[in-house]
């Protein structure tokens, strides 16, 4: 049996912590599910995200097992007590909702139900999500307590700070989806202007040392040392955009992991070196993981295409609940005095951005012939 915290206001606060500490929708939603339940002390919490076809685009619980949960079956529809929490746009207080004329009854793997608070979560003139509860835990043997006008105004309040938690996880992904078809646009310009210069370079040269093998096979043998150098740098361009532009495996294969693979490749695929070390680092959430693999990759293109340098080390490394990365070549350096026409340069603002939208930071070390060092912390979860 579980208990409300002695602080009302502090249990509140933890539950609003929590809610905003997330940025992938789907965290979100767990999140606001599992507070609200160990909130007002229920035995079980729902939240549904309608569709516009009368289903759950997303339909999210807490209190009931994976097992329970698959045995349950399909997704609710919007109907009775749901379909009035989304659609008349007020709180739902029943003793039993089983006694309601709406009930319609429910799958026979599905727990049983009585007392039930529902609350719409609304954006503006907009229902997006419907939070309830169900099955107020009591510290009498034989319950009975059912949810009070209390606990209606404490889900109410945080249903409002859901739906502001469920508003910006959702912008922050849209903007995520945004920022990767800039990114595939970037590099498909890039590797079309780089490649493309290639490959009609390449062309003109094979075209010389075809008029010349007969009249002067000397100067035919440098024109084809020429053609294998220009299609060795052509492999170069198209190996770095391919690591660029292949989805990074963060989901299967964990952070650490997917560095190393690719900075195995691009060790290969570059004259200069580049190395990667990591130490004592944990899995992160997936927002701050794929930050800093994105963060990696900038500042990586940018060492790799910009810097003139012969290696470039990155590091991994933990620093308490989070983890620092720092990507450091020993190039040309620059002036970042000059952060305006830098910035642009190598995407610096991009990188700022990322690592501050994860709650992180970017810090940039760098001298005209002495290199640059792009580290980015992140806090952990």
């Amino acid at each position: 049996m579980s208990h409300r915290p002695s602080s009302g206001l502090a249990a509140v606060s933890t539950a609003l912590l929590a809610m905003s500490r997330h940025l992938e929708v789907r965290d979100v939603l767990k999140t606001i599910v599992a507070s609200a339940r160990e909130l007002l002390d229920a035995e079980y919490a729902a939240l549904g995200v309608p569709d516009d076809h009368g289903g759950f685009a997303q339909f999210v619980v807490d209190g009931v097992s994976d097992e329970q949960w698959k045995a349950i079956g399909p997704l609710p529809r919007q109907h009775g007590i749901l379909a009035a929490m989304l659609h008349e746009e007020k709180p739902e207080r029943l003793a039993d909702v089983r006694e309601d004329p709406r009930f319609g009854g429910w799958p026979s793997a599905h727990p049983d139900m009585s007392d039930f608070l529902g609350v719409p979560v609304r954006d503006g003139d907009e229902t997006i999500a419907a939070l309830f509860l169900a099955n107020k835990r009591c510290p009498r043997p034989h319950g009975g307590c059912g949810f009070t006008e209390e606990d209606e105004q404490l889900l109410t309040i945080l249903a409002q700070h859901a739906a502001i938690a469920l508003t910006n996880a959702r912008l922050y992904e849209r903007s995520r989806e945004l920022t990767i078809v800039e990114e595939r646009s970037r590099l498909a310009h890039e590797l079309h202007d780089a490649v493309s210069q290639k490959l009609f370079s390449l062309r003109l040269t094979a075209q010389a040392a075809a008029a010349l093998i007969d009249r002067d096979p000397a100067r035919a043998k440098d024109e084809l040392q020429q053609v294998a150098a220009l299609a060795a740098e052509a492999t170069e361009e198209l190996r770095a955009a391919v690591v660029e532009l292949r989805p990074a495996a963060l989901d299967e294969d964990g952070l650490v992991a997917t560095l190393r693979t690719q900075i195995q490749v691009l060790d290969r695929a570059h004259s200069a070196r580049v190395s990667f070390d990591s130490s004592g680092v944990r899995a992160l959430p997936a927002a701050q993981e794929e930050a800093l693999l994105r963060v990696a990759q900038e500042a990586l293109h940018n060492a790799l295409r910009h810097s003139g340098g012969e290696r470039v080390d990155v590091t991994l490394a933990r620093r308490g609940q989070g983890a620092v990365l720092s990507v450091t070549d020993d190039g040309t350096g620059f002036e970042p005095r000059a952060v305006r026409r830098a910035g642009r340069h190598l995407g610096l603002v991009s990188m700022r951005d990322r690592a501050s939208g994860v709650g992180g930071r970017l810090r940039v070390r760098s001298a005209p012939g002495r290199g640059t060092t792009i580290e980015m912390e992140v806090p952990g979860g």
